[in-house]
């Protein structure tokens, strides 16, 4: 085993939580720093993000119908997983005697999704699991910000949907890490995209190369005359049921959040339609994360960050995710960048 300056045993600061509830149920506590195993890498986090999964699974905020779902996999009487964060950036500190893929000093982005952890000084991750070299090109925030929303959108758009060059997109919810990535993945690809939100981000959203912005409060994209190959709801409020007429003959309807009754029958009822609904789980892999962290340093995604917290505010960051209005990522920093 290959070890950097700190003892084995070294404590590490952390935010537990212990039941559900407003962002007052976390507390920051002192723990032992994991230890790597002979396949695993120990990485000191340098930024996380507070997500919408982190805002979820703290308050048990689930969509229509599938709270029943959704407690039993989070934890019935109190969360399985006492540690939140779902994506960070950071350097290997440690790694163990079968580590062959990366060195101690290494700038990594890791991206734990379900088995979440990050909301700590420090991570523990396999070294063939979701965790790529950070470009130089991205600085520790913009590489925390981007795993999450990132690999969601490009696993609906390429993986399961298959975009194509020319498809007419419209995204509900576009301003969410999700939101944004699904927009500037879909005009990388070629697609003509727009974009449904609020009249205060109209601009920003033309600024990344939207064709089109429909403000919600004033339109319904459904009552209109105009059809799509694709939509793509990010945010539970275009279900099958309005977005069924706004849909080509062969339209794809993508739910990346919904209610339970789409997720169960939608499919069913799309396909007598002529049309195609795409629901489920977003597939978490390395190979994709590699995909995006490529894109992104190439300057083809660019992570967008609404505000950035210091750790010993993260119960801030959660308060500030809870109002519904950030744009982008909400980054919490655990290591200061140089300026």
């Amino acid at each position: 085993m290959r070890v950097s300056p700190f003892a084995v045993g070294h404590p590490m600061k952390a935010y537990t939580y212990k039941r559900y509830g407003p962002p007052e149920v976390l507390q920051q506590v002192t723990l032992p720093c994991p230890e790597p195993r002979d396949t695993e890498v120990l990485v000191r986090i340098h930024a996380t993000t507070v997500s919408s999964a982190d805002w979820r699974m703290r308050s048990l905020t689930m969509p229509p119908g599938l709270g029943w779902v959704g407690r039993p996999a989070i934890g019935m009487f109190g969360p399985r997983k006492p540690v939140l964060g779902t994506e960070f950036s950071g350097v290997v500190a440690k790694i163990g005697s079968k580590v062959s893929q990366f060195q101690v000093g290494d700038a990594v982005i890791g991206f734990p999704g379900a088995a979440l952890g990050a909301h700590a000084e420090y991570i523990v991750m396999p070294q063939d699991g979701k965790i790529v070299a950070k470009p130089d090109a991205l600085s520790f925030a913009q590489a925390a910000a981007l795993p999450f929303g990132a690999a969601t959108a490009y696993d609906y758009l390429v993986n399961k949907a298959h975009i194509q060059s020319g498809d007419q997109v419209l995204i509900n919810g576009s301003t969410g890490a999700v939101g944004l990535a699904c927009v500037q993945i879909a005009l990388h690809l070629g697609a003509t995209v727009t974009a449904v939100c609020s009249d205060k981000h109209r601009a920003f959203l033309h600024e990344l190369g939207v064709h089109e912005t429909i403000d919600y409060a004033q339109t319904d994209f459904a009552a209109g005359s105009t059809e799509y190959d694709m939509i793509v709801d990010t945010v539970g409020t275009a279900p099958w049921a309005r977005s069924r007429h706004a849909l080509r003959s062969g339209g794809q309807l993508l739910v990346i959040m919904g209610k339970l009754s789409d997720l169960i029958f939608g499919s069913l009822k799309a396909r007598l339609a002529g049309k195609t609904l795409i629901a489920g789980v977003a597939h978490e892999s390395r190979a994709i994360l590699q995909e995006v962290v490529t894109l992104a340093a190439t300057g083809a995604l660019v992570p967008v960050i609404d505000r950035e917290f210091p750790f010993d505010q993260l119960i801030a960051a959660h308060r500030y995710v809870d109002t519904g209005r950030k744009r982008g990522a909400v980054v919490v920093r655990l290591v200061d960048e140089p300026n």
